[in-house]
């Protein structure tokens, strides 16, 4: 057979279409959500500007933590330029608010990066093994989630229970909203002082409501991801109950300082456009995944999540079986980019990750998966992981590119 990539994209296409309604109908929401919190929190030009120094009574930081906390409908958020990765943001969550002797409960297996800043796998100086906080993963089944024994696996030193919303690099659905918020409730009908906290990666307005509005107590994520909008150029956000989000911004900046202190170095007007233009971004984000699931289904790939599957997160999953299939698609990604569309991609021992990763991502900002990116652990079954785009039409480009240049490289059939 004959592959057409022509015939192949309309299959795709139609597909999207089908899904174009439900999704836009999210963005207007969010997009109103959003709208809202600037309006309420009376946003003017005297937001957008830089600060120096020590960065007291920094308007345009505090006045963006007041709508990061409107829209996630909290007491309090953290957003700052000095937090440099969702790792980090997830870390000052942990560092923050627990001491030693309390435990934190992983509810599936945290993403790789995060097993390092746990230290149980491998002695690493500064990890909260190191620090005397212990830990344990309780791994489920994400078809059939069985709160029950979620809440039968807590014990009397646990004082955190973490979850992961997206899949990161794992075969898996990524967690809804729906269900995270029957284990959240079964959580706190039996333990209430227990810290219900969510790693919020690549979910944020990609439904209507977020974990915090479903009973979560803490939130945290990367700022060049979902909410960055493509505009902003590093930072991370904590958000949630006051006394958690306190607890770490004094473990990122100085205990007696917290909050109060750290300037805005960049330009605040790039975090406030880039979250307002965020759900927009996002949506499509979401309409190229689904581009990208049909399409490499129709060629006969597994794909994860299906094409046709509510999505709560931005992440595609594509298995590729190939070592030589999975270097030349994410080649091929970085190939169509607009940013250094001419380097050649090669797996490397990325610091965090226990296994060569391969990372294509042309992006205007460094590493912003919000942007067109893939990635993947180079072994087997060779699991490419795609996310991103800043419109849906770049991304459909990036994919038929990828498809035609592997076909003739003889790597499709």
């Amino acid at each position: 057979m004959t592959i057409s990539i022509e015939q192949i994209s309309k299959q795709a296409n139609e597909i999207v279409n089908r899904q174009r309604e439900q999704i836009e109908a999210v963005i207007e929401k969010n997009t109103q959500k959003v709208l809202n919190a600037f309006r309420e929190n009376k946003i003017s030009e005297q937001h957008l500007k830089a600060t120096t120094g020590y960065g007291y009574d920094d308007m345009g930081r505090d006045g963006l933590e007041a709508v990061y906390a409107d829209i996630f409908q909290t007491e309090d958020a953290l957003v700052r330029q000095q937090i440099v990765s969702g790792t980090h943001a997830i870390s000052l969550a942990y560092f923050g608010n627990l001491r030693p002797g309390d435990e934190l409960l992983a509810i599936g297996r945290p993403y790789d990066t995060l097993q390092k800043v746990i230290g149980y796998q491998e002695e690493v100086p500064g990890s909260l093994k190191e620090r005397g906080i212990l830990y344990r993963e309780f791994l489920i089944d994400y078809d059939h989630i069985d709160t029950a024994a979620i809440v039968a696996a807590i014990g009397p030193k646990t004082k955190m229970i973490t979850m992961q919303r997206s899949k990161g690099y794992e075969w898996r659905p990524s967690l809804s909203m729906a269900q995270m918020q029957t284990i959240i409730a079964a959580v706190k009908e039996k333990y209430p002082h227990i810290i219900v906290f969510v790693d919020n990666c690549y979910g944020e307005l990609v439904e209507e409501v977020e974990p915090t509005q479903i009973g979560a107590d803490l939130v945290a994520g990367s700022l060049i991801k979902n909410l960055g909008g493509g505009l902003t150029p590093t930072g991370g956000y904590l958000a949630g109950k006051k006394s958690l989000v306190e607890n770490a911004a004094y473990f990122l900046n100085v205990p007696g300082g917290g909050k109060e202190v750290g300037c805005s170095l960049i330009d605040n007007r790039l975090y406030y456009q880039g979250l307002f233009l965020a759900p927009g971004i996002v949506g499509e984000a979401l309409l190229g995944a689904i581009y990208a699931a049909a399409f490499w289904q129709t060629l006969g790939y597994e794909v994860c999540p299906l094409p046709e599957e509510k999505r709560t997160d931005i992440i595609q999953a594509i298995k590729l079986e190939d070592r030589d299939k999975l270097l030349a698609f994410c080649r091929g990604i970085q190939k169509y980019a607009p940013i250094d569309s001419f380097v050649t991609p090669e797996p490397w021992a990325m610091p965090g990750y226990s296994h060569p990763i391969i990372m294509a991502a042309g992006a205007f900002v460094q590493g912003a998966s919000i942007e067109l990116s893939a990635d993947a652990p180079v072994i087997p079954p060779y699991q490419v992981f795609f996310q991103g785009g800043l419109n849906r039409y770049h991304v459909k480009t990036a994919i038929d590119g990828t498809a035609r240049d592997m076909l003739e490289q003889g790597l499709l059939k």
